[in-house]
Formats: C-alpha cells, sequence, structure tokens
C-alpha cells in the first residue's frame, strides 16, 4: 500500500499477477519494497512490471473514506477494489502483513512482504507511483500546500501550509495534525 501515513490524500494499494515463470526474477530483477527504490526507480520498474504482469491494478480509498471508517478499515477497502479491478482472478493471494481476520480471499500474509514477494514489491511500486502522479495532480487543485513535492505526508512544510491555509477536502480530519508530528513517504 501507499499513503498510509500520510495527512492528506488516500490511501492505495496494488495488486499484481505475474507469470509462472523463472525468469522473471531476472526481468523485474531491480523492483523491492518501493520505500527502498528512488522515484526514478519507481517509475522505470513501473512501466516495467505494467509490461510484464499478467493483470494489475491500483485500488484507492479516500481521505473522506479514511475518516468515515478509519485507516485500517480503509486499507482494506482499497485492497478489495485493487483485486477487483484485476482482470483475472487469482485462486490465492499474497497480502503484504496486515491484521485482517475476515479476509474474504484465500492466501496468506507475509511479515516485510515486500522483501519475500516479487508479486507483493511489484504491487507496492505500483501503489506508490500512481499515488505520487496523483498527489501530483492534486498539487495543481490545491495550489500552496507543496503536494507535488511531500506527496501528503507530515512535513514542516506541510505543516506551515496547513496553519497558513487551512485543511483542504483532500487532507484527513481524522488524522491528529500538529506541531512535532511528520510522517515519511
Amino acid at each position: 500500500e501507499a499513503g498510509r501515513g500520510a495527512w492528506a490524500g488516500p490511501v492505495m494499494a496494488g495488486a499484481v499477477i505475474l507469470p509462472n515463470d523463472p525468469g522473471i526474477g531476472l526481468t523485474l530483477a531491480g523492483v523491492r519494497d518501493s520505500k527502498l527504490m528512488t522515484p526514478s526507480q519507481r517509475e522505470r520498474w513501473a512501466i516495467e512490471i505494467k509490461t510484464v504482469a499478467l493483470a494489475w491494478s491500483v485500488g484507492q480509498a479516500s481521505a473522506a473514506e479514511i475518516d468515515q471508517i478509519g485507516i485500517l478499515p480503509a486499507n482494506r477497502l482499497a485492497m478489495i477494489r485493487a483485486i477487483q479491478g484485476l482482470a483475472l482472478s487469482p485462486e490465492y493471494h499474497l497480502f503484504d502483513f496486515i491484521h485482517w481476520k475476515d479476509c474474504p480471499y484465500p492466501g496468506e500474509r507475509l511479515v516485510k512482504g515486500e522483501s519475500q514477494s516479487l508479486s507483493i514489491a511489484a504491487a507496492s511500486v505500483l501503489a506508490k507511483t500512481t499515488r505520487d502522479e496523483l498527489m501530483r495532480g492534486l498539487d495543481e487543485q490545491f495550489e500552496g500546500y507543496g503536494f507535488a513535492r511531500h506527496k501528503g505526508y507530515g512535513t514542516a512544510r506541510h505543516r506551515q501550509a496547513i496553519q497558513r491555509l487551512g485543511l483542504c477536502e483532500i487532507h484527513r480530519k481524522s488524522f491528529s495534525i500538529t506541531a512535532g508530528q511528520e510522517s515519511q513517504p
């Protein structure tokens, strides 16, 4: 997923079905946890992932949905939307570890899944690049907040923009956005 700890914008989840091919690991050799990649690496590999994947999808839950149901249920909602958006229906699912007692999909939850599963790492890259692109677009719609730069995460500049402009409609009102609390993209 991407955007879970942000102060603004949606939370996004990716779903990727890769070919059952031993060579896929070589084809996508640079794909790993999106948080460990530079923006240019993520962009480059996102194109390759979309090219070789049998199916891929990114789902999201809006800031309003996060405020209404909470971040963990919204994260699950984004995952459901990503899975439902796939052109193929997998029989078994691998999830980056998330507490989901009544998960409707057969599968497995892996702790630090991005480092254990290429599909999870690829999904992470697509979720992050899709969210970053969306936040760059929202930067034009909500001028002065700097969304293109911090992508909605808690930074000193983001806090200053909120103090100057107030919250906008894509801010998560249920999050405690106060001095000293900063999050990382």
